[in-house]
């Protein structure tokens, strides 16, 4: 007897059921068969009643549905809606393969001692930092001298793209969100449901509309992981723009893309460019996992490393990731401190 057929029972709906599953040819479990030899009832105390789920309720009404019927039904309706959906998506995000793959062109067929001296140059014209500058210098030329760079590059090339990709939708989005409240209430469980969400299941739908072969796949799943920041902050940094200036912009007749882009935006930098340096931190994230996918870059050396076994090779490119990463967080972290020390003048 299951545990649950009185529910059954007392609706009227033994009919609809037909028998219970455990006198119905259904499988039956181990707790059951030693119960049953034993002379003994499965459930021995109310403390042992095991929760109503969808697989318990049916082991006392067949005819209702298990759990593996629901992620069934799940997989049938994506897959019944693919070939329409990948129709209308895959020109929108056509022009992303092309940019990643023109990236990562250009990334690695400049040679190494003309692409060194240019991301110098761009740190200092940044950070006006020898120390950086230096950094970037040291950091690069170690992973050059260990045969990294080449991966180095491919990873430098997707973060780039990507991350400026979420800059161009994530500001945006975020200051429409600081014009409207209602949109800021919509978007906010979307945004929490994307910041929230396993970096792996990014790729499941995504395998399945697009080739493995194509950059988009990867490129995809990197922008909507690493897009919230961007949007958050820069929705944080407008609203917190202090009324009496706002209300000083009104006062000289200034139109709302004047004290947009005059006053707001210039106001809440500071916060635009944390949410910019947070999202190139969550793109080199996922460039890791998006390895699985083919991506290139240092990525595919850590999948190597678990995949053969290769202690050697995780470590040293798990230290080029690391180094990598504070190597873009210190030069986003130096244009912050300028953008802050100009407005404190």
């Amino acid at each position: 007897m299951a545990t649950y057929d009185f529910v059954f029972d007392g609706l009227g709906l033994r009919n609809w059921c037909g028998s219970s599953s455990d006198g119905g040819g259904g499988m039956t479990s181990m707790a059951d068969l030693l119960a049953k030899t034993s002379g003994q009832d499965a459930a021995t105390s109310p403390w042992e009643t095991p929760f109503p789920s969808m697989d318990e309720l049916h082991r006392a009404c067949p005819g209702f549905p298990q759990s593996r019927e629901l992620t069934t039904g799940l997989e049938e309706g994506f897959m019944s809606i693919k070939d329409g959906l990948k129709v209308v998506v895959d020109p929108l995000t056509q022009p992303l393969s092309w940019a990643l793959n023109e990236a990562l062109w250009v990334m690695q067929a400049i040679p190494w001692f003309v692409m060194i001296p240019l991301l110098m140059l761009v740190a200092w014209a940044v950070g006006r930092s020898l120390k950086l500058v230096g950094l970037v210098a040291l950091c690069f030329g170690f992973l050059a001298f260990v045969d990294y760079y080449d991966y180095t590059m491919q990873t430098l090339a997707i973060i780039f793209v990507c991350a400026l990709i979420c800059v161009m939708f994530g500001v945006p989005i975020g200051i429409a969100m600081s014009r409207s409240d209602r949109l800021q209430r919509g978007m906010i469980p979307v945004l929490d449901m994307l910041q929230t969400l396993p970096p792996f299941v990014y790729l499941i739908p995504l395998i399945f509309l697009f080739s493995v072969t194509e950059p988009k796949l990867y490129g995809i799943a990197i922008i909507l992981y690493a897009i919230v920041p961007v949007i958050r902050l820069t929705d944080l940094g407008i609203r917190l723009v202090d009324p009496d200036v706002t209300e000083a912009a009104d006062a000289f007749g200034m139109t709302k893309s004047q004290k947009l882009f005059n006053v707001e935006i210039p106001l809440a930098l500071p916060n635009i460019m944390a949410g910019v340096n947070q999202t190139i931190m969550m793109s080199l994230a996922m460039v890791v996992i998006a390895s699985l996918v083919s991506a290139p870059g240092l990525g595919v050396l850590v999948l190597r490393g678990i995949r053969s076994l290769e202690l050697g090779v995780g470590l040293l490119s798990g230290l080029g990731i690391v180094l990598l990463a504070i190597i873009l967080d210190r030069v986003t972290k130096a244009a912050l401190a300028r953008i802050n020390v100009s407005q404190s003048r």
